[in-house]
């Protein structure tokens, strides 16, 4: 198992920076999400790991060792691309050696690698198949099956689950998180989708116009996020932030921290952890959403807008005026004009 570690990174097109000093360290046999919405820069960042693209500045290593200049091949490492690259006229078997036969491998060596690749992805009996034969969970493993046989110690997947339908995400992040675990392979998970995120990742780097908000665990990116950006893109709803200005306009008794002054603040709640009470902050119901499970009330509190989240079925409608309980121990403190976290002493 190797490391892979980036050291002030960045690249620029003309004036502009697609990465920006990007600085994080993906330990040996951890899988590493970079997270963030289209145009964020995560998929240049994987290219640069690559060797795709070329660095404008800093420093790439791969167990240790250099590798800033160093071409894709002298890199160590798999990759398993969005579209997974398959070629149609090839078989699932073809598919899953070609880049052996480019090296060269021995024949024997390239059977064993491949039947123990078709036996860990269920792929046996579909080797003789063509990629327009397959669903897209199984072109999928085949993709995963070319990043096995490489046997490299580094695993690079850009977005490999976004043209799949909701219940086989599901299903393959589970397989490629027992996948990786299973071979020990240090990997980096390029995606959009927070649950990807979330429920794959040893950590987490979280990216915003080319450089990192926040690189944390899951739980640390949740339940302490950096900035207003991190609180609203990781949970679903997202978090409500509101300025403290407009939640004491409503009625309600909140506590500042110590120190600092109210009117630069804005306070970020869950909408799971926010209730609906007989007294407190004054709102206006938009919309109600019954889920069935549970259900969303989307609100505005002194025009802004707020969501909370209550187990069950809730009588509500449009236009209702509803009081909103809010426990002091469960805010979060941001600066307006930054919109970073504000931590208290």
């Amino acid at each position: 198992m190797v490391s892979v570690e980036l050291k002030a990174v960045s690249k620029n097109w003309g004036g502009t920076a697609a990465v920006d000093q990007v600085t994080f360290t993906v330990g040996e046999g951890k899988l590493v999400a970079l997270l963030g919405p289209s145009g964020c820069g995560k998929s240049t960042t994987l290219r640069l790991i690559a060797g795709l693209e070329d660095a404008s500045s800093g420093v790439i290593a791969i167990g240790g060792k250099d590798v800033t200049q160093a071409p894709p091949s002298g890199r160590g490492i798999a990759m398993v691309f969005q579209n997974y690259a398959l070629f149609p006229h090839l078989s699932v078997a073809e598919n899953i050696l070609f880049g052996l036969k480019v090296r060269k491998l021995g024949r024997a060596e390239r059977d064993e690698r491949l039947a123990r690749a078709a036996e860990i992805l269920g792929l046996g009996a579909l080797l003789d198949r063509k990629p327009s034969q397959l669903s897209g969970g199984q072109q999928q493993r085949v993709a995963l099956g070319r990043a096995i046989v490489a046997r490299a110690p580094v695993c690079l997947m850009d977005e490999p689950l976004s043209n799949l339908d909701a219940q086989l995400r599901v299903e393959m992040r589970r397989e490629i998180r027992e996948l990786q675990q299973r071979l020990g392979m240090t990997m980096v998970y390029v995606t959009h989708d927070q649950v990807e995120a979330m429920t794959m990742a040893d950590q987490v780097v979280l990216m915003r116009n080319g450089r990192i908000e926040q690189d944390a665990p899951p739980d640390e990116l949740y339940e302490n996020p950096a900035s207003i950006f991190v609180a609203r893109f990781v949970g679903t709803p997202p978090m409500n932030v509101v300025p403290l200005t407009a939640l004491l306009a409503g009625g309600g008794d909140i506590a500042p921290p110590p120190g600092l002054d109210p009117a630069r603040l804005s306070v970020g709640i869950r909408p799971e952890v926010s209730e609906l009470a007989d007294n407190g902050i004054a709102a206006e119901v938009v919309a109600v959403e019954y889920l069935g499970a549970d259900t969303l009330i989307e609100a505005r509190i002194d025009g802004h807008p707020f969501i909370v989240r209550r187990p069950g079925k809730v009588r509500a409608l449009a236009g209702d005026k509803v009081y909103i309980k809010l426990s002091q121990s469960l805010l979060h403190w941001f600066d307006q004009s930054t919109e970073r976290r504000v931590v208290p002493g």
